[in-house]
């Protein structure tokens, strides 16, 4: 499994397993919690503070909506991809601004290899949450797959943007950055 494809996962277990605060994309609480992450000091306090920011975009206060959330990542987990797009279709379908609702139906299209759904998904998720680099990340990941190095390559600068702290993630701009200008990496 490939450095990249760890780290979308990643995302998905903090999403599941860390527990729920506020609510969505809007909680006022995430200004305070990005400028935390922009400066953290070790990547362990900066994976405390994803899990965090993961949690609040995971929980939307509505109970209905958290309970297919919640259906639909154990599927995704079991791997069971065809139900878990169910799960977040419908999640979408009760509410179309719940931003974390079209980011995990876009990590599912991309799991199943649809990648123009996905980025549909994923365009959408950053009307609603601009600074979901998630979101960038799966866009950035798709961008890699399809060979489309300088749009991977803005894209993961925009997830270093939030994440400066990752070094797997600076590697990797820094080796398409070369490719990009020719040079060999």
């Amino acid at each position: 499994m490939s450095f990249f494809y760890s780290l979308f996962l990643c995302g998905l277990i903090s999403t599941f397993t860390a527990s729920p605060t506020v609510a969505d994309q809007n909680d006022p609480k995430l200004d305070e919690l990005f400028v935390q992450l922009r400066v953290a000091e070790s990547i362990k306090k900066a994976s405390g503070i994803e899990a965090e920011i993961w949690a609040t975009w995971a929980y939307s206060g509505d109970e209905l909506v958290d309970r297919h959330m919640s259906l639909g990542m154990k599927a995704m987990h079991a791997g069971a991809l065809r139900l878990s797009l169910r799960e977040f279709s419908t999640v979408i379908d009760l509410d179309q601004n719940f931003a974390e609702g079209w980011n995990k139906r876009a990590t599912i299209y991309y799991m199943m290899g649809d990648y123009d759904k996905s980025v549909k998904d994923i365009e959408r998720t950053l009307a609603l949450e601009p600074r979901h680099y998630g979101a960038i990340s799966g866009m950035a990941l798709i961008f890699d797959a399809t060979r489309n190095l300088a749009s991977a390559l803005k894209a993961w600068q925009q997830v270093l943007e939030f994440t400066p702290y990752n070094l797997q993630i600076r590697k990797h701009v820094k080796d398409l950055e070369n490719e990009v200008q020719g040079k060999a990496i």
